[in-house]
């Protein structure tokens, strides 16, 4: 048993496959510096990661964190800590300083001369950082630190840089800047806090397991532990606000769950469709617009109740009529009424407008202003409807040259295709509103 043990701490020990002190110390220092190479490589790696969310291309982004020397100055912060030299800590720490506020101030210019402001979802990625972002940077740190310790690097330092992605945070916070809207700025630079402080505390674990030498000898006791104490409480107070962050976004996502299901389940109520459906879950609400007979109120609770079976007894649930057989039902309902009355009554009034439908067919279908009445009645759940035709036809057999059958044509035009569902939602909505299954409705997108 010993022996498995001791074979297996050898197989997974650093020590072996850690390179020579000197030329790791020589390969962080020369990593540290900003001048010359390093400075241009800044220079293009900020140029290239704000066009990248600009245009919203996230291949033009990983290339900016592939040439990025961020991580240089911020192991070097983490390494001077470990070995406690504090002259090269004092020297990274100014390059670091000079290397961010040149990326936020050349993104800055960049957004504020670009003609496209846009906010796409690379851009919204880096505002809103959370506990995940904290794990992805404390790891890519421990990987970098100890790629740069190996003898054998091989492709982890590019595969670091992608990881913890320091150089779009800082492009992110020049587009906060170039924009006025200082929620980016923020949430881009806690983000990029959060890296740089994990990558540095990695660099600093990593740097005393293996054991550096001391560059200071002089250092008491105490004052190392001052400095691991000062680090602690550092990395504390950046990773709580994340923690709460994910714990919110881990409730945002289990509310979209919960009312992607429940929504699911009350699409179709009594012959009414949910034409449409808005979730919030910051506010924890949801908007829906039916489309049919007119909900009663007691319909409306129906709905808002079988919510609870999904988790969402707490939720503001709003429900808005969208198209509609009768606009003017009285909407008062005496709570004391039993179902089966509220049902009989439904239906008696259902078949009175029936009747008095048919009764003005005749005059309704010859009235020239019944497309703009139905425009104004679609127009308001479908805002890209530009106009509509209603007109009566006759059509003629090629086999029956004495039959003639009528038909009703309606044209709907808008500015852009409507999907199929859509198509038969209002197709199902112009029968029943006019109480004719002959209707042929023509969909015309025109520019």
């Amino acid at each position: 048993m010993y022996h498995l043990l001791r074979k297996a701490i050898i197989y997974i020990s650093l020590k072996k496959q850690t390179e020579d002190f000197d030329e790791i110390h020589d390969s962080i220092v020369q990593g540290i510096s900003f001048k010359g190479t390093n400075l241009w490589i800044l220079v293009c790696a900020i140029l290239i990661a704000s066009v990248g969310l600009n245009t919203n291309s996230t291949a033009v982004i990983i290339g900016a964190m592939l040439i990025s020397p961020l991580m240089g100055p911020i192991n070097g912060m983490g390494y001077s800590i470990a070995i406690h030299d504090f002259k090269l800590l004092n020297q990274s720490i100014k390059n670091f300083c000079f290397a961010v506020l040149a990326s936020i101030v050349a993104s800055t210019i960049y957004f504020a001369i670009t003609p496209v402001h846009t906010a796409h979802s690379e851009l919204l990625a880096r505002t809103n950082p959370t506990i995940y972002d904290v794990l992805i940077a404390l790891f890519g740190g421990f990987a970098g630190i100890i790629a740069i310790s190996s003898k054998q690097k091989g492709n982890v330092i590019p595969g670091v840089a992608i990881a913890t992605a320091l150089m779009p945070p800082l492009c992110t916070a020049g587009y906060g800047l170039a924009t006025f809207q200082f929620s980016f700025f923020y949430g881009a630079m806690y983000l990029f806090t959060i890296n740089t402080v994990c990558i540095a505390y990695a660099s600093v674990l990593i740097s005393q397991m293996l054991k550096f030498p001391i560059r200071d000898s002089q250092i008491s006791e105490k004052r190392k532990k001052r400095i691991h104490h000062g680090l602690s409480l550092i990395l504390l107070i950046i990773i709580l606000p994340s923690i709460y962050l994910g714990y919110q976004m881990s409730q945002n996502e289990k509310f979209r769950s919960n009312a992607d299901k429940y929504t699911r389940n009350i699409e179709i109520y009594k012959g009414n469709y949910l034409l449409n459906k808005k979730i919030n879950p910051n506010k924890r609400e949801i908007n829906l617009v039916y489309g049919g007979s007119l909900l009663s109120e007691a319909d409306k609770k129906a709905i808002i109740n079988k919510a609870i079976a999904y988790s969402l007894a707490d939720v503001k649930i709003v429900i808005e009529q969208g198209l509609a057989i009768d606009q003017n039902v009285d909407k008062e309902a005496t709570d004391a009424q039993s179902e089966e009355e509220r049902l009989m009554q439904q239906i008696a009034r259902l078949n009175l407008e029936i009747s008095n439908y048919k009764q003005k067919m005749d005059s309704v279908n010859s009235h020239q202003l019944l497309g703009k009445q139905l425009l104004s009645e679609l127009s308001p759940i479908y805002p890209q409807i530009k106009n509509c035709m209603y007109t009566n036809a006759n059509i003629y057999s090629k086999s029956d040259s004495i039959k003639v059958d009528k038909s009703s044509i309606l044209m709907i035009s808008s500015n852009q295709k409507f999907s199929i569902i859509d198509q038969e939602k209002i197709e199902s909505w112009i029968n029943k509103r006019l109480n004719n299954n002959k209707i042929k409705v023509i969909f015309n997108e025109s520019n």
